[in-house]
């Protein structure tokens, strides 16, 4: 049913383009034609040595009507082209706006794309590893910084209880020292009261 379809209107369309096509050429080997004609059906005489050519009046009223019925198609045709012409460049400019759109998007999106947000603001994706990796470098530097400053730190007040331990030793055996020769003192001395009271 389809195929029926599909071949009555193909049958149909190249009916009615041949006989436009004929009537287009019939119209154009008509005029020809019909001036052949005329001139063959006109009769011609002289007058004061210069030649006329007699024409029936409704043959020419007849070619002049068809000569404008030919220039009124082919008005027609040129408007219809014409407009045609205008459309199409209207549709072409609208295309074109729409693919400078299209490549100004495609654009947009290419640069988001190669592109990283840092602090709002849209940086290549090179200098975003450039800048990512500086900071970190930065980062480490002064990680090994407080870390050395940690060390040193450590080891002077490591230093520092080891000076205080082997002072409070020093101080304490001075003490214990001090207090033997205290108490050896204080006996002598007492030794000595005890000599002189028993005497």
């Amino acid at each position: 049913m389809k195929c029926l379809r599909i071949l009555f209107t193909l049958t149909l369309l190249t009916t009615v383009y041949t006989a436009t096509a004929q009537e287009e050429t019939s119209t154009d080997e008509t005029l020809v034609g019909q001036f052949q004609e005329l001139e063959r059906k006109s009769g011609n005489y002289r007058a004061n040595g210069v030649r006329y050519e007699v024409v029936k009046i409704g043959d020419l009223y007849r070619i002049k009507q068809n000569i404008f019925d030919s220039i009124n198609t082919a008005n027609a045709t040129i408007k219809d082209l014409s407009a045609t012409i205008t459309s199409n460049k209207s549709e072409i400019e609208d295309l074109n706006s729409k693919l400078q759109e299209t490549t100004n998007n495609l654009r947009n999106v290419t640069e988001e794309k190669d592109s990283m947000s840092f602090f709002g603001a849209l940086v290549s994706k090179g200098t975003y590893k450039l800048i990512l990796w500086s900071i970190i470098f930065g980062l480490l530097l002064f990680l090994i910084f407080f870390i050395y400053r940690f060390r040193n730190s450590n080891y002077l007040t490591h230093q520092a209880k080891t000076a205080l331990a082997d002072l409070e030793k020093e101080y304490e055996q001075h003490r214990r020292r001090s207090l033997e020769r205290e108490q050896k003192i204080s006996r002598q001395l007492q030794d000595e009261l005890n000599k002189q009271k028993n005497k």
